[in-house]
């Protein structure tokens, strides 16, 4: 496989995704130091935890809307004016000792970023077309995505020795401008949008329409809620653990996450070679019973050695990358072009959602449970949600499905473009969810699309 690397409109795009990343990164130390700073140690929790939840709401809420605004916009034009956004409103928040107003900005920053993910997460299948090198360009993001949460933290600490807390803003500020200046350089397809003449809330909802009545896409729902579930305990509890089963959080939390760190990068760079083999239902599933099985065993160890929990934690990072590495791969077969951004709008909301309700899951139940009894649940309830993700992703699913359009005048530019015969109109290509083809459901077609799928009966 060729690495998309070779391709210069991606090397832009990958550093701007980095850009970002970083500014993201230090961000999310400088709001906790500016937590403490307005809340004291009294309510310095209580002001980070609801600006993460403004962050969350922002996401679950405005992914789609956002998608919506954009989808008459230059796409280019509409991801530097996001980045500009997003750099301009680190400003303030430097200066500001109100619980209000940071939160007001911060809210403002998360929704902008609502819209600046899912659409640069749209835009990379056009810009490396190959699904191959796609899959490559996917694993270089998932890694992007696990060294900025590990490097993050060791950059602002750094950086805390010579500035005060509150320059943090600025420098994530600068991050910004790095990712804006490498999207004003790389060469981005013209946008794909379909006419945007149908009603602003039917554009809302159309993503989350095709979401739902694709099956591969619910099935990859419920993969993410299925790893949400047991990774939530990972990201919430690892500092618990570390501090009351290791003896100090501050010496042992840096050394678990590098450990799953180096899982997920691991994970990340294996996927495309396993999805080549066993494509992204087995691989994804795969990852989350590992993940489950990982979880469980640990919850019997006793008094688990560090090398021992460097293998659980590795395992767990493993895990992660292997379900959420292939899902672009996932959206990209499931969508039209012109609906992608769409689609990828509505996977970003429904993900978050998910993480939305195992985030304070994984934090209740430690208060009501051990540790290793908070996993050891959470991770049956893992395994329970991906049975039920295969359950409603079919092994059987070819990408190509034999179906009719009777309803459709013989003339018609769809059957132009794809040849049909008989009385019906029957023809086959590539089926994905678009006003042509709104139901996934074609039952006199379905031995022949099984046979499509698994080759001759």
């Amino acid at each position: 496989m060729t690495s998309p690397l070779a391709n210069p409109n991606f090397r832009w795009l990958f550093g701007a995704q980095i850009c970002s990343l970083i500014g993201i990164g230090v961000l999310t130390v400088a709001l906790s130091l500016a937590a403490f700073r307005i809340g004291g140690a009294e309510a310095a929790g209580q002001v980070l935890g609801l600006l993460l939840a403004l962050k969350m709401v922002a996401y679950v809420g405005l992914a789609p809307v956002a998608e919506s605004l954009l989808a008459g916009v230059s796409r280019k034009k509409a991801l530097v004016a996001l980045d500009v956004g997003r750099m301009l409103l680190l400003v303030p928040m430097a200066f500001t000792d109100s619980i209000w107003h940071i939160a007001g900005l911060s809210f403002l920053f998360f929704a902008l970023s609502a819209g600046f993910t899912p659409l640069f997460q749209s835009i990379v299948p056009d810009v490396v077309p190959e699904e191959d090198v796609y899959a490559r360009a996917l694993s270089w993001s998932r890694i992007a995505y696990t060294l900025e949460a590990v490097l993050s933290p060791v950059i602002a600490g750094a950086l805390l020795k010579v500035l005060a807390g509150e320059s943090l803003f600025f420098v994530a500020a600068l991050a910004f401008f790095g990712s804006i200046g490498a999207v004003l350089v790389a060469r981005i397809p013209q946008h794909m949008a379909e006419t945007t003449r149908k009603r602003f809330w039917k554009r809302v909802s159309k993503g989350t329409s095709i979401y739902v009545r694709t099956p591969r896409l619910k099935g990859l729902f419920l993969l993410n809620f299925a790893l949400s579930l047991a990774m939530a305990w990972v990201i919430v509890n690892s500092v618990v653990y570390a501090g009351a089963r290791l003896g100090s959080s501050e010496t042992y939390l840096p050394v678990l996450m590098g450990f799953f760190g180096f899982g997920a990068a691991l994970g990340a760079i294996l996927v495309p070679r396993l999805v080549a083999l066993a494509k992204e239902r087995r691989v994804m599933s795969a990852g989350t019973f590992l993940f489950a099985t990982v979880g469980v065993t640990f919850s019997v160890l006793s008094t688990p050695s560090l090398p021992v929990l460097a293998a659980v934690w590795i395992g767990f990072g493993l895990a992660s990358s292997l379900v959420l590495t292939p899902g672009g791969l996932v959206i990209t077969r499931s969508a039209q072009k012109h609906d992608r951004a769409a689609v990828f709008a509505a996977q970003f909301s429904l993900s978050h959602a998910g993480w939305l309700l195992a985030y304070p899951l994984a934090g209740w139940m430690v208060t009501w449970l051990t540790l290793e009894s908070a996993i050891l649940v959470l991770s049956l309830a893992c395994a329970v949600v991906t049975v039920a993700a295969l359950w409603v992703w079919p092994a059987d699913d070819p990408l190509e499905r034999v179906h009719a359009h009777p309803e459709l005048p013989a003339d018609h530019p769809h059957l132009r473009a794809t040849p049909a015969t008989g009385a019906d109109h029957r023809h086959v290509h590539p089926y994905r969810i678009d006003d042509l083809h709104p139901s996934w459901f074609n039952g006199m077609y379905d031995a022949e699309n099984k046979r499509n799928a698994t080759g001759p009966m």
